[in-house]
């Protein structure tokens, strides 16, 4: 970087503009699993970070779900410490390489940064995958933990909610074994996330250093078969369990013709694309039946995520099917616009009613009708009404539902004392993740139903305070001086 540049004054550093993310061409990536986000070269990364005014009180570390020093990390950058940016920002988060990928930082630590106020904000998203790249490039010792507590904690799920968990927990002193039901660690970022988005080994890496911190990790446990929650506390000697098996549950709209062949759920489809290698059959022997003509209903990042597959799996046309408006997509902004790069078609406004079958049960068409938007619903969007008359055919081979998801009930199994919603979702407080059966806390999916990873982060490490604070005796005290805050 010029020194001209690291000497200009706050209100011309201002001026700079946000610097780009290099991306593969997108002719080539849409047949291609490689990572379609090359990150930032230093020379980038250095004139990215000059961005950065330091703010006295930084508003975007008030966005980070977990509460990232972001002014800190960036300033260590700027200064070419390199191992004390690391330092920084694992210090706060213990998957930086994930979240550098896919937070959808847009909405959050960046929407409140300063400079965005007056141009485009700084670029704090591929600055922290900047750092935790350089990180796994060079092998950073993992921070000493303290002596151990004596106690142990059982974590459910390995993925973002129970990888921050055991992690922070890690941290505190604690014995913390993780359970996993699959083959490998990683939960959603493993099954769910493709490789041009999230490379499994950069995975890998985030889970080894959890593991370097001295957590165990336990594959192939399912839990309510293998141990139930009772099971664990009373039996198995473990002081408290944390629940973040997340939502892996797939949801249908239980229209006609919605069990021909050819009709998956998003989770069916990205676990065998992902979790059981067909993106690299046939190295792997697990293939996937791939239509030409393949439609996928709902417009969250999700479904970005399975009509991309399709695409690199063989898919000569690909629609995404949304009932509702460009304006109401759910999905990040930056995934919506590689998906029409690559050549992803949308049809807004446009709700399928039936699937077709031919006579050997597979599926060859749906039937749409044409939509409009009405008054806002629940959700604070306006709710899509069907337009008379207005039905039509679509001419597909393969339907993918990607219309969310609920938690799956086999961990509830002989959980007593546990309350859940009518949506399926644990009942837990949003500030600790206390549920209502003693010694048992859950963060993530399984309390929200399908959300971020790094929401599901921060609900890991929200409840990894609070069960040390009840591990080390001190959780009545702090419930007590909230009310009492609350009160004053």
């Amino acid at each position: 970087m010029p020194e001209a540049i690291k000497d200009l004054p706050k209100h011309e550093r201002m001026k700079l503009p946000r610097q780009p993310m290099p991306t593969q061409e997108a002719k080539a990536r849409a047949r291609n699993f490689d990572e379609v986000a090359l990150g930032y070269p230093q020379e980038t990364a250095l004139m990215e970070a000059m961005r950065c005014l330091q703010c006295k009180r930084p508003k975007c570390v008030e966005g980070c779900p977990v509460g990232v020093n972001i002014p800190e990390f960036i300033q260590h950058l700027k200064e070419g410490d390199m191992p004390a940016a690391v330092r920084s920002l694992k210090g706060d988060n213990n998957l930086p390489a994930i979240c550098g990928r896919v937070c959808p930082q847009e909405t959050q630590c960046e929407a409140l940064c300063v400079v965005g106020k007056k141009g485009q904000p700084v670029a704090i998203g591929r600055l922290e995958r900047y750092v935790a790249d350089w990180d796994l490039a060079h092998a950073s010792p993992p921070p000493e933990v303290p002596a151990p507590t004596g106690k142990k904690v059982a974590v459910i799920g390995c993925g973002p909610a129970g990888l921050t968990c055991a992690g922070d927990l890690a941290r505190y002193g604690h014995k913390v074994t993780i359970f996993e039901s699959l083959h490998a660690p990683g939960g959603v970022l493993i099954y769910g996330i493709p490789e041009f988005r999230l490379p499994k080994g950069t995975v890998h890496a985030e889970v080894d250093y959890v593991r370097s911190l001295g957590v165990e990790v336990r594959l192939d446990t399912v839990i309510g078969k293998t141990y139930t929650l009772d099971e664990l506390l009373n039996e198995q000697g473990y002081d408290v369990v944390f629940l973040g098996t997340g939502a892996g549950l797939p949801m249908f709209m239980h229209i006609p013709g919605e069990n021909y062949n050819g009709v998956y759920s998003a989770n069916e489809f990205l676990t065998r694309v992902n979790l059981m290698k067909a993106y690299l059959f046939p190295e792997w022997d697990t293939p996937v039946k791939v239509g030409t003509k393949v439609a996928v209903v709902g417009a969250g990042n999700v479904a970005m995520d399975a009509s991309r597959c399709a695409l690199r799996l063989g898919a000569e046309r690909v629609h995404i099917v949304y009932r509702r408006s460009r304006e109401e997509v759910p999905a990040r902004a930056e995934e919506v616009h590689h998906a029409e790069e690559e050549g992803i078609r949308f049809d807004f406004l446009t709700n399928p009613v039936e699937i077709y079958g031919d006579e050997k049960g597979w599926v060859r068409g749906m039937r749409c009708i044409r939509m409009k938007l009405g008054e806002p619903d629940a959700s604070g969007r306006r709710r899509p009404l069907p337009i008379e008359g207005s039905e039509f055919d679509m001419d597909v081979d393969m339907v993918v539902m990607a219309l969310g998801t609920r938690p799956n009930p086999m961990v509830f199994t002989e959980a007593g004392g546990l309350e859940r919603t009518k949506w399926g979702t644990v009942v837990a407080d949003a500030e600790t993740g206390k549920t209502t059966k003693d010694r048992v806390w859950a963060g993530g999916d399984i309390v929200t139903g399908a959300a971020t990873v790094i929401s599901a982060m921060g609900a890991g490490k929200n409840a990894a305070a609070d069960i040390d604070r009840f591990l080390r005796g001190e959780a009545v005290a702090a419930v007590e001086d909230r009310a009492a805050a609350a009160a004053g």
